[in-house]
């Protein structure tokens, strides 16, 4: 990049006294200014990617977090920009305040945004497809320990990161409506390479904006009553489907994205080519999770009633076109539509879905299954159609996303599948972008690690942290690693001050859980250790326990009762630590405020401990562990996810492993009897028993109540404590401890330990992740 030039077009947009500037105004320059320099390659990208075989990329959600400063790394032009700013007197740091991009929820959406960033900086052309949400999931805030919601309106002050592109706008038909489907167009940046990958999102429009004739009439709500309803599809991500309200704008939100990416894949094919009879040869598109499962019927359809296939021709191309990642064995998460439903919102769908399923009971006839495994395996069971099972049949393949997770589906959730079709099956281990996640927010780190591999290669080929763990026994190396970060820790602290208005000891371990609000993902067993620490503290029973902060991150679906419920219960218990006297020292609690992709980034690199502690074969893969491992975290979890992978890489020695394995909940599970256990044991007793003896308060809400219920007695749809919080607890609490004694007795020996997990990260490049899936799945090169 030429300096000058860029001064001149970027000062060009701003006003004549710089410094009175906004950050909004600021970002808003430099992005158009970026647009502006880097627009060529840009269309230079898409027509490369459309002149050979390509891979699309179907998500609900796009996680992508900040653009600015990401995208300034990846160009190579990050230290050239903040030149400029100091030259201005003013302060690259100022964009701080700008807004995440609200297109994502938790690891599905932030997995899928590292996949194109590394698609881009692989060269490899695949481009996303996805909606774009006025208000996003929601702006979370702490009152009283309880979360609120609010919209996060993250476009209020533009998006200069995003390129509307009317002349590609799709009709989405639904049954009594219709609406229009217009694309933004973001641009996705690779690193060390020309290549600039596509985000495509769309965002749902009336067809006719206002009714002047009834506004005339004084009816004015109605007047404006198509607006409202088309806008509502894009206005939020999940919204509450607790009514068969909520549960229809789910499915219309899902259709919307399908059948608008479809539309434009194949209207770019026929452009090339003019018919689609070759699609199958040039594109290849990955759905991922059940969310766009829709577009195999939408894909049919177009295909039959616009292109002239019949029938049986468009579900073989359909076959050969789509591949499905599954990325959870829960069969609530699943997703199951009710027939009535589809059929009224969606007929032609709903027609072309019953074909396939059809298609699929005589497959499996001809195949010799016996015919009540194709009652268990059909699409339509009831009046339900399970998605999973449509995308399954309808696709050149399915792959889990870990190995434990892949062996999962094969052995049990989608047993019935791979004894079938076992040559479908693949596994797909997660991955992170360690641009973002380390390049980006950590520089301290990654200026030790460039300085001592010689070059700054390992930002695109993380294989090469391996050869620093020769420095692994470095007294030297080993203290600037703990300067740094200290330094990361400092910064945290005073980032919490300032936002959370909590003070922090930056000297003490911070122990971190960050992710999705879930009872899986167990953030109350982990609040219940921090509980029978304390009272071990109280009695004698612990000691010289090294001062920790014990960080949370995490929101909750508005309408998951049980979850804002332990919300409200880890802030009592950092209440109840933070004001005693004898534990105020040792002890802190923090739940931050709207997690999000730039949280994450200061709370990762600043991370000692990293808590994984979901019941083993729950999580599918995990990538927060990851992210905190690439930053020099030890993993405190179970073999669960990819943490098995984790510890495979970097040691068991290195990590701290806990609790029941999934082959050991297999023979446990059935007999566990979470009262006996509750009767037994003093200890488990007292911390369980807090939730209703007013050792915290829930406000008189009745939630904790419920919590203890769900734990001892169960309720209508699950056994007693299903996700084994009890039976872990002791296993867990006693590998805490042992954690939190290493750290004390032997910082550098801690620190080793820590400087290893960073070298032995680098299998966990989402780079190696996207590679595979181009060469195994989707033939892209």
């Amino acid at each position: 990049m030429d300096k000058a030039i860029f001064k001149e077009k970027f000062t060009a947009k701003l006003p004549a006294d710089i410094k009175q500037a906004s950050p909004q105004q600021l970002h808003n320059a430099l992005g158009d200014t970026v647009m502006e320099l880097f627009g060529g390659s840009w269309n230079e990208s898409r027509q490369e990617h459309l002149s050979k075989r390509r891979a699309c990329y179907l998500s609900m959600e796009f996680l992508v977090g900040r653009a600015v400063y990401n995208n300034l790394l990846c160009l190579g032009i990050y230290h050239e920009v903040e030149e400029v700013f100091s030259e201005l007197g003013i302060s690259l740091a100022d964009l701080e305040v700008i807004e995440d991009a609200a297109l994502g929820n938790g690891g599905l959406g932030r997995l899928a945004a590292c996949f194109l960033d590394s698609a881009a900086t692989l060269s490899l052309p695949l481009d996303g497809y996805g909606i774009r949400y006025k208000y996003g999931l929601f702006k979370q805030s702490i009152v009283d320990g309880f979360q609120r919601e609010d919209i996060d309106d993250w476009t209020k002050y533009g998006d200069c990161w995003s390129v509307r592109c009317d002349e590609d706008t799709v009709l989405i038909e639904y049954s009594g409506q219709t609406v229009k489907a217009v694309p933004y167009d973001m641009p996705v940046f690779g690193c060390k390479t020309k290549n600039v990958g596509t985000l495509r999102l769309w965002q749902a429009e009336p067809v006719k904006e206002f009714d002047f004739d009834v506004f005339n009439r004084q009816n004015y709500l109605e007047a404006s009553k198509e607006k409202i309803y088309a806008e509502d599809i894009s206005r939020v991500l999940y919204p509450n489907d607790d009514t068969n309200e909520g549960k229809k704008l789910r499915l219309k939100q899902q259709y919307f994205f399908s059948c608008a990416s479809l539309t434009d894949i194949i209207r770019k094919h026929k452009a090339r080519f003019g018919s689609c009879d070759n699609l199958a040869d040039y594109v290849t598109i990955q759905l991922n999770d059940t969310h766009p499962v829709i577009s195999i019927p939408e894909l049919i359809r177009q295909l039959v009633d616009n292109e002239g296939f019949t029938f049986e021709k468009a579900l073989e191309t359909a076959k050969k076109v789509f591949n499905y990642t599954n990325h959870t064995i829960m069969q609530e998460a699943l997703e199951k539509w009710y027939c009535p439903l589809v059929e009224e919102l969606l007929p032609r769908i709903y027609e072309i879905i019953i074909m396939i399923n059809e298609a699929l009971i005589a497959d499996l006839y001809n195949l010799g299954v016996e015919k009540k495994k194709i009652n268990s395996m059909k699409i339509i069971k009831g009046d339900l159609i399970h998605m999973a099972d449509m995308a399954v049949y309808a696709s050149s393949h399915t792959n889990g996303v870990a190995e434990i997770h892949t062996q999962i589906l094969k052995d049990s959730v989608l047993a019935d599948w791979y004894k079938i079709y076992p040559e479908r099956f693949q596994n797909k281990t997660n991955g992170i972008t360690q641009r973002r996640w380390i390049a980006l927010c950590n520089m301290e780190l990654s200026s030790l690690i460039t300085e001592l591999l010689g070059s700054d290669q390992w930002v695109v080929k993380l294989d090469e942290l391996k050869k620093l763990a020769v420095y692994a026994d470095d007294e030297n190396i080993l203290r600037r690693f703990i300067d740094i970060k200290k330094a990361k820790k400092v910064q945290l602290a005073e980032f919490i001050a300032a936002k959370e208005g909590v003070k922090i000891d930056s000297e003490s371990i911070f122990d971190i859980q960050i992710k999705r609000l879930h009872e899986y993902k167990r953030q109350l067993l982990n609040a219940f250790s921090i509980l029978y620490i304390y009272y071990g503290i109280k009695d004698g029973s612990i000691k010289d326990f090294t001062p920790t902060t014990f960080i949370f991150g995490a929101k909750s679906a508005p309408g998951y009762k049980r979850a804002k419920a332990i919300i409200k219960y880890i802030n009592e218990i950092g209440r109840l630590v933070s004001s005693d006297p004898e534990t105020k020292d040792l002890i802190r609690v923090v739940f931050v405020s709207n997690y999000n992709v730039s949280y994450a980034e200061k709370l990762v690199a600043a991370a000692d401990i990293s808590e994984q502690i979901s019941t083993a074969g729950t999580e599918a893969s995990g990538t927060g562990n990851m992210k905190l491992m690439l930053n020099g975290a030890v993993t405190l979890g179970t073999y669960d996810g990819a943490n098995i992978e984790i510890v495979q890489e970097a040691g068991e020695e290195n990590n701290y492993i806990f609790g029941a394995k999934v082959e050991e909940l297999e023979k446990i599970v059935p007999e566990y009897d979470s009262r006996r256990l509750f009767a037994e044991n003093d200890k488990i007793r007292r911390v369980v028993s807090s939730l209703i003896d007013g050792t915290v308060s829930d406000g008189g809400s009745g939630d904790f109540r419920e919590l203890y219920t769900s734990l001892l007695d169960g309720a209508s749809w699950h056994a007693p404590d299903h996700y084994y919080l009890l039976g872990d607890l002791e296993s867990y609490v006693e590998t805490k401890l042992r954690s939190n004694a290493d750290y004390g007795k032997d910082r550098l020996a801690f620190a080793k330990k820590q400087w290893l997990n960073m070298c032995n990260a680098g299998k966990f490049s989402s780079d190696r992740t996207i590679a595979d899936y181009a060469e195994n799945i989707w033939n892209i090169k």
